[in-house]
């Protein structure tokens, strides 16, 4: 592999599969306080929404994304995903969220990784998530239900890979995208980003068997690129260290392009401009279905074939 040249700032997003797109919505606005911040759908399979959730901007490093699927199978966390996917909530607001989690009858266990304390739980298709306290990254100010700003969630603390191969991943994350090795704990090896969000990733020691996409299960990991000229640049980079990458794709809100790492957990590298009011405004995201505009003819078909969804004040019991 070649030296080292470039370094992500950490997590750009996390996309993942589920079943209903209510009860999802209902999860991450109303029980976790997210904004929807973008309501499309899935650009290969238009009668699929594409839901992204995430602070009030839907910055890199607080978006998790969703293709709800009403007749999708079960899937199986294992090798070659993100096993859990970790959120930072500010230094304090630990008995906050166990409280509101308990509220909403959500059962969550402790646990220590790495001098932390987390508490560990499900959503309602089954994703493994964390929420851990530290200092970096700046308050989400978006004000939903009941959350106050200095207690909600700001974004990701990072992320548990799950690899078949974890030496590989390992080496992957190092070589290729500059993360600093920082420690072992507990058959966990700790890498670090230069960001203040998302730039915690803990990977498997030892290698696991393979799960099984489905719902419940996260389909990939995006990381930051911070301009047109760095992710053109990211793309000759992976391939240059020998990785199949996919040309370069326009997302709308995002570039982007993918790559398989040989643990088998898909990555992409995802831009941070446009960003979400690419095409609404910041003060209205997520309010409407936008669609790419080779899309726009058939807009009354789509939204027929989509199931209605809407934000309520508090999530559902």
């Amino acid at each position: 592999m070649s030296e080292v040249l470039m370094k992500t700032a950490g997590i750009h997003h996390i996309t993942c599969f589920v079943k209903n797109a209510q009860r999802n919505v209902d999860f991450y606005t109303g029980v976790l306080g997210l904004r929807l911040v973008k309501k499309t759908i899935n650009f290969d399979a238009p009668e699929v929404y594409h839901l992204y959730f995430g602070n009030e901007k839907g910055s890199p490093g607080t978006i998790i994304t969703f293709f709800p699927y009403e007749f999708s199978s079960k899937g199986h966390i294992g090798g070659g995903q993100v096993g859990t996917t970790t959120y930072v909530v500010p230094i304090g607001a630990m008995g906050f969220w166990k409280s509101r989690l308990a509220a909403f009858h959500i059962s969550y266990t402790e646990s220590t990784r790495f001098s932390e304390s987390y508490i560990q739980f499900l959503d309602y298709d089954g994703l493994q998530l964390e929420i851990v306290e530290r200092e970096g990254g700046a308050l989400n100010t978006w004000s939903h239900g009941d959350i106050p700003a200095d207690k909600a969630i700001k974004g990701f603390g990072g992320a548990v890979l799950y690899s078949t191969a974890s030496d590989k991943t390992m080496l992957t994350l190092e070589e290729i995208l500059g993360l600093e090795k920082v420690g072992k704990d507990n058959g966990f090896i700790r890498f670090r980003a230069e960001g203040d969000l998302g730039n915690l990733i803990d990977v498997n020691e030892e290698s696991m068997d393979w799960g099984t996409p489905g719902a419940g299960t996260v389909h990939h990991i995006a990381w930051r690129a911070k301009d047109w000229e760095e992710h053109e640049a990211w793309r000759g980079h992976v391939a240059d260290n020998g990785y199949h990458s996919t040309p370069i794709i326009d997302r709308q809100y995002f570039h982007a392009i993918y790559f398989r790492e040989h643990g088998g957990i898909l990555f992409e590298i995802a831009t941070d401009p446009p960003g979400f009011a690419n095409d609404e405004p910041e003060e209205h995201l997520g309010e409407k279905l936008m669609l790419p505009s080779w899309f726009e003819d058939s807009r009354d078909e789509i939204e027929r074939n989509l199931p209605p969804i809407e934000v309520q004040a508090k999530g559902r019991v």
